[in-house]
């Protein structure tokens, strides 16, 4: 009697382990498929980093979805699958950080802290124009488009949208409105900037993984590698070379918090207060 009792136990718990499986194969596709970022960074997770992204008072709410995040990293597979397991956290909390600084609603007294608030904006607010050099005649402008800031890595200028939609298969120059509307097309968007080296400009992803190989300009540059190179490359036109740079502190805090949560310190030179820009 008592091992029927064990038997028919161990068969309902079978049946709830096999239903929930069904439940999240048909959310996120078959067993496995999460990867190794979803293995790192599960919904509960994504959503206690992001407290506040579908609040109503954020224009992006319900847009960046975990959903969304996860797609997005299977077309780039050596994000946060690339060195050891604290390289791994490191990298996907440095990518974290920035899209929350360039994404943020926060401010100094928000609830839950500054550093709770990210992924508000899906666009630029107020664009100061349509961000289009005209001199570049490999990726002109369309009449009439505006290539500001959208997207988590709040993607900018005709020569970042056109070759981001050429590697990830829509037309960035006629339809840069994409970005904004489409939540995968965002988040790929935003990854492929991470990834992608350009020009003098090593890849995000190099630096955070210990594959940025310094040339002769970057020594003298002093852009030594960490987080605060991450924040050279995406802006550090406006950010580096700035002794306490309020916006370079805000993507330390939020890169502070997402190590600390994910278990991994944060390794050396966070800012680029020192660093010349590109």
């Amino acid at each position: 009697m008592a091992s029927q009792a064990r038997e028919l136990r161990f068969l309902l718990a079978v049946a709830v382990f096999s239903a929930a499986a069904a439940v999240a194969g048909a959310r996120y596709g078959a067993a496995g498929q999460c990867g190794p970022v979803g293995a790192i960074v599960t919904e509960q997770l994504y959503s206690s980093l992001f407290l506040h992204k579908d609040d109503a008072v954020c224009p992006a709410k319900g847009f960046y979805t975990y959903a969304s995040f996860i797609r997005a990293t299977k077309k780039f597979p050596r994000f946060g699958a690339t060195g050891d397991l604290v390289t791994r956290k490191r990298e996907i909390a440095a990518f974290l950080a920035q899209i929350s600084h360039e994404t943020t609603g926060g401010w100094a007294t928000a609830p839950d802290g500054p550093y709770s608030w990210g992924l508000c904006y899906k666009e630029e607010i107020r664009p100061q124009s349509n961000y289009c050099d005209a001199t570049d005649k490999q990726w002109p402008c369309y009449p009439g488009k505006s290539y500001h800031g959208r997207g988590p890595i709040q993607i900018s200028w005709n020569f970042n949208y056109g070759p981001a939609g050429q590697a990830l298969g829509f037309d960035g120059l006629r339809y840069p409105e994409l970005v904004a509307n489409c939540s995968d097309t965002a988040y790929q968007t935003a990854l492929w900037f991470w990834m992608t080296p350009r020009e003098a400009k090593p890849s995000c992803h190099q630096v955070m993984v210990g594959e940025y190989c310094p040339s002769r300009a970057d020594v003298a540059a002093n852009r030594t590698a960490g987080f605060g190179l991450v924040t050279n490359i995406v802006n550090g036109g406006l950010e580096c070379n700035i002794t306490e740079d309020a916006r370079v502190n805000n993507r330390i805090g939020f890169y502070r918090r997402y190590c600390q949560v994910l278990g991994v310190d944060v390794g050396p030179n966070l800012d680029c207060a020192h660093q010349l820009p590109y």
